[in-house]
């Protein structure tokens, strides 16, 4: 869901797919909605000189879309050796399984349900396919699975719904944690610091080239709107309903039930930590 201004970094114009940095080509899914923006990003990534390509989130169950993305990793000359998930949401991995029949490859991801063949994902874990160095790194908060990757080679994050491309994402209650998520957000602002990252890789929206500027925004965000819940409580607001037609009063309506379960995470995390 996007409820906010521009992001720092952002570039202007419609995503498309193509290369993004180095090692990295975007194949943009046809599901485009208030939800997911332009679609889903479904990343093949490879190292130069190889012959192996590792796909994260595949995307929806449509079979044209994850055929281009085995016809895009085809035309650089390789193959697809394996399969990795952002996080559960049906617009990045439904078509995980069809994706794994048509590559033969695995699928890893931090939920056992998502996986296919043996090995998952957790912290500390580095993906070496194809001379590859793709660090795991645990985001929960926007869902509890949440896994980013970084790339160090190109000095980029792959963040899934972490961090988008345009706008901010949903905390959605009570999947989602807000206490978490803003812990995610620290654990992504220290690679920007320590590590150099400078791109952020989203799973909808354009890409970042202000990494460090786009985990400052949405932490002053969260910071904003969690300082508006708070007051719409102490206005006398006490359900999430209400609080949104309060708060969230200047997003479309549509978004009303999204914003809901972010209101809902805001309102546990306030209450847990004595605010309201």
């Amino acid at each position: 869901m996007s409820d906010a201004a521009a992001l720092p970094g952002q570039p202007r114009g419609v995503v498309s797919s193509g290369p993004a940095t180095a090692r990295t080509v975007n194949v943009l899914a046809p599901n485009p909605s208030a939800m997911t923006l332009d679609g889903t990003n479904t990343w093949i990534v490879a190292e130069p000189d190889s012959d192996l390509a590792v796909v994260i989130d595949p995307g929806p169950l449509d079979d044209v879309h994850l055929r281009a993305v085995v016809d895009a990793v085809e035309r650089s000359g390789r193959r697809v050796a394996l399969t990795l998930l952002t996080h559960g949401h049906p617009d990045h991995a439904e078509g995980a399984g069809r994706f794994a029949e048509l590559t033969r490859t695995n699928v890893r991801a931090l939920d056992p349900a998502l996986r296919l063949g043996d090995e998952g994902l957790g912290a500390g874990d580095v993906i070496t396919t194809g001379g590859l160095e793709l660090r795991v790194v645990p985001t929960p908060g926007h869902t509890a699975d949440s896994l980013s990757f970084h790339l160090p080679a190109d000095r980029a994050v792959l963040t899934g719904d972490t961090i988008l491309g345009r706008g901010t994402t949903v905390v959605a209650h009570p999947d989602g944690r807000l206490g978490e998520y803003l812990d995610s957000l620290r654990r992504l602002r220290s690679l920007t610091v320590d590590d150099g990252v400078h791109t952020v890789l989203p799973g909808h929206g354009p890409v970042l080239e202000d990494a460090q500027g786009a985990v400052e925004f949405y932490l002053a965000h969260r910071a904003h709107r969690l300082a508006q819940v708070e007051t719409a409580v102490e206005a006398g607001h006490r359900t999430p309903s209400e609080v949104v037609a309060r708060v969230y009063a200047d997003v479309d309506r549509s978004l009303w039930p999204a914003a809901e379960l972010s209101v809902r995470a805001q309102l546990e995390y306030l209450a847990g930590h004595g605010l309201i």
